[in-house]
């Protein structure tokens, strides 16, 4: 996930004087950009007038980072060839599900070690959103809402269709706990998000009956009963491949209010969320109350009365940015696409309804149809792309010339965050990328740390990834979705 401190996640350490060097390759470049306007201290500091090291207002839009490119409307991968490297990812990554083939029947040791996985007791202090300790009897509460004891030595699976965007949780529990008290922003039982019309297989449920343990494609974990509608596996996994589709294009898209049918009326669908279109619907036959000639009539999965699966005609606004199919891999798309959220706040775990790094691009690359696993972790090494694999003991200068290669498109791994290339000034790469905030060091040799806590756009060569190393030097892989 994103850029804040995880469990999960290794420590290494490297030498203050190649982050002392890495900023002063571009220092020549970089701090002479400083425009006139910035205030005299920032000036002598050589930050610009935006306060990110190395940006000015022009390179805060698409266009000029497409300008750059020599062939930017080239295509990258065509259809056919996103679609056999997402059946390598299938087949080799083992961080993703296909859940369309599990058995009828789970044994009791696979879904305790997919709730084990997902479900660790925590030692650490853990405060709550008023900066107060959450008891150990609190704590151990929620390992009782497990149930495991209650999970039989056979448990049939149950198939169902995500309805409304819904938070996955490491516990069945809409409590949010955090590492320190008043920073009330890495909420530590947010896992991830699903969109409406993912399939999900239903493994088990909590004592008290509120939540579902459920596996997608691409993540296990905790997820609230009403965000999902269970029905039959065929109508399952059939609405999922219906065609013709829309695919939104945008940031986020919204059906359009209609008190008719609650069920579809105000559904946020995110970029790459492909839905059905019902393209032959009768000019004269209103869609829940309305005339749709100003509208797509699309289908949407809801949950009925009793929890089961329907569906409904739903109306998406024209003006929303959608497609027919998926877009173009190209360079000016996913620099495009990039942009699309620039300036979203920053969202751990897709909370705050938004997206974290790993979200932000998996999003931007799924609106090209192309799938990428869920978290930093598992999308570093996944073995289904063009992977470059830099060995920690690789030096500063070899890591330097690698960079300079980078194109757009390619994806950057650090522990525990991921940037996307979208092209390069005086040779050197710049990224965006969803970021709780950069450090980097000014022209007096002063760290300088920027709370962005959005979707950015910084170089890459002056940036630091703690007080004593550069974050070149803290790449752990390149992943290129090319040939």
């Amino acid at each position: 996930m994103g850029t804040a401190p995880s469990r999960r996640r290794p420590t290494r350490t490297r030498a203050l004087a190649r982050c002392i060097a890495a900023s002063a390759l571009l220092s020549g470049t970089l701090f002479a950009q400083s425009p006139s306007t910035a205030p005299a201290a920032a000036r002598d500091r050589g930050i610009p007038a935006t306060g990110v090291i190395g940006i000015e207002e022009g390179q805060l839009n698409a266009d000029y980072w497409i300008r750059q490119q020599r062939k930017p409307d080239a295509v990258i991968l065509d259809g056919r060839a996103i679609a056999r490297q997402n059946a390598r990812l299938a087949e080799l990554d083992a961080s993703v599900h296909d859940i369309e083939r599990l058995p009828a029947t789970l044994p009791h040791e696979r879904v305790r070690e997919w709730i084990a996985a997902i479900s660790q007791a925590r030692d650490e202090p853990l405060f709550d959103e008023r900066g107060e300790d959450v008891p150990a009897a609190t704590l151990r509460g929620f390992d009782a809402e497990l149930a495991l004891d209650a999970i039989p030595a056979q448990q049939a699976v149950r198939y169902g269709l995500v309805v409304r965007r819904a938070d996955l949780r490491t516990f069945p529990t809409r409590m949010r706990v955090f590492n320190s008290r008043g920073d009330t922003d890495i909420d530590r039982f947010q896992e991830s998000a699903l969109f409406p019309g993912t399939p999900v297989a239903v493994a088990h449920e909590s004592r008290d009956r509120k939540y579902w343990f459920v596996v997608s494609p691409l993540y296990a974990a905790w997820v609230e009963k009403d965000r999902v509608a269970l029905g039959d596996k065929p109508a399952v996994f059939a609405y999922t491949r219906k065609t013709p589709y829309l695919v939104v294009t945008g940031a986020t898209a919204r059906t359009v209010h209609t008190p008719e049918q609650p069920g579809v009326s105000d559904v946020q669908l995110e970029m790459g969320v492909r839905v059905p279109l019902l393209a032959d619907w009768p000019a004269d036959r209103p869609v829940n109350g309305q005339h749709h000639y100003a509208s797509h009539v699309i289908e949407l999965p809801y949950r009925d009365a009793d929890g089961t699966l329907k569906f409904s005609p739903a109306l998406l606004p024209r003006t929303a940015d959608t497609a027919a199919d998926y877009l173009p891999l190209t360079q000016a798309n996913l620099v495009r696409q990039g942009f699309k959220f620039f300036g979203e706040r920053y969202g751990w775990g897709h909370s705050y309804n938004t997206r974290d790094c790993s979200g932000f691009v998996s999003e931007i690359y799924r609106s090209f149809g192309v799938q990428l696993p869920r978290n930093t972790r598992d999308q570093a090494v996944s073995p289904a792309y063009n992977r470059i694999d830099l060995d920690e003991t690789l030096g500063h200068e070899e890591r330097l010339k690698i960079v300079k290669t980078l194109e757009v498109g390619d994806l950057i791994y650090i522990p525990g965050h991921v940037m996307m290339v979208v092209g390069h000034e005086d040779g050197w790469p710049y990224v965006i990328h969803d970021t709780t905030g950069i450090t980097f060091r000014d022209r007096t040799g002063d760290l300088a740390r920027v709370h962005l806590n959005g979707v950015s756009v910084t170089p890459l060569v002056p940036l630091l990834f703690n007080k004593e190393q550069p974050t070149v030097d803290r790449i752990t892989s390149i992943q290129r979705i090319r040939p």
